[in-house]
């Protein structure tokens, strides 16, 4: 593996970006759609594949990209490339508020486990594919921790993540979370998912009826608030509908 050695700059708090330099003839490549300005100098391609295996035959790249569908992703990519003799920029914007998580996958023994959405952007040379997990638990979930990403690749990658990051490190050690809050984690972590606990519990208790399980060592990213969740809080039927009147009377009558 031999991924290009880029550059960058995250920009924002609430909802950022990843500027990416580029020295002439690297590349970045990212989930079409997710550009938001490049310099003079840049030119893009959208592809079938990640170009990490360039001599790829067709057939192997339509059934690499169609086996995208099932993570919910467009089955193109987009690369840009610096084609100008001197360095330019290229930026790439979170999808809503949240984090992004610059990766070294060199550093993570080449190869990391993300949410089937988390995935943004990467050096060219990191290859993106489907990981299932076989656990019976997450394909109950109906998708939710069953079908992942998993990047491999000795450079950088960048994930995107709702809310606040949390960045644990496991020594030998179990942590149980709501499914939809593990944005990645490093291969050697054993993760399963299993109901949340009685039958009381998963109907009243409004933690969901399961939860992710995380055992081993090594690192893993959480998030504070997925997609899910952040819908959830601002559909007109959730539960936040209620919040922030603005008086004692206004409450009453809107009861």
């Amino acid at each position: 593996m031999n991924s290009h050695e880029i550059d960058y700059k995250i920009i924002g708090d609430d909802i950022q970006l990843v500027e990416i330099e580029l020295d002439p003839s690297e590349t970045v490549i990212a989930e079409a759609g997710a550009m938001l300005y490049m310099e003079e100098g840049i030119a893009f391609e959208t592809k079938l594949g990640d170009g990490s295996t360039p001599n790829q035959g067709f057939m192997n790249k339509l059934f690499s990209a169609g086996s995208r569908l099932l993570t919910g992703e467009s089955i193109f990519m987009t690369h840009f490339t610096n084609q100008g003799l001197g360095k330019r920029k290229v930026s790439f914007a979170a999808p809503y508020p949240g984090k992004i998580i610059p990766i070294n996958l060199n550093e993570s023994g080449n190869e990391i486990i993300v949410q089937k959405d988390g995935f943004l952007c990467a050096a060219k040379g990191t290859k993106v594919s489907l990981h299932f997990n076989k656990r019976l638990g997450a394909a109950l979930v109906g998708g939710e921790g069953f079908i992942l990403q998993k990047l491999n690749g000795d450079g950088k990658a960048f994930i995107h993540a709702g809310g606040t990051v949390i960045e644990k490190t496991l020594n030998n050690e179990t942590l149980r979370v709501d499914t939809g809050c593990v944005v990645a984690f490093e291969p050697q972590i054993n993760f399963s998912v299993e109901s949340s606990g009685s039958l009381k519990s998963m109907v009243f208790g409004g933690e969901g009826l399961f939860l992710a399980t995380l055992q081993g060592t090594g690192k893993v990213w959480l998030q504070s608030m997925p997609l899910r969740k952040l819908i959830q809080r601002l559909s007109p039927m959730g539960r936040n509908v209620r919040k922030g009147s603005s008086s004692i009377l206004g409450n009453f009558l809107e009861g």
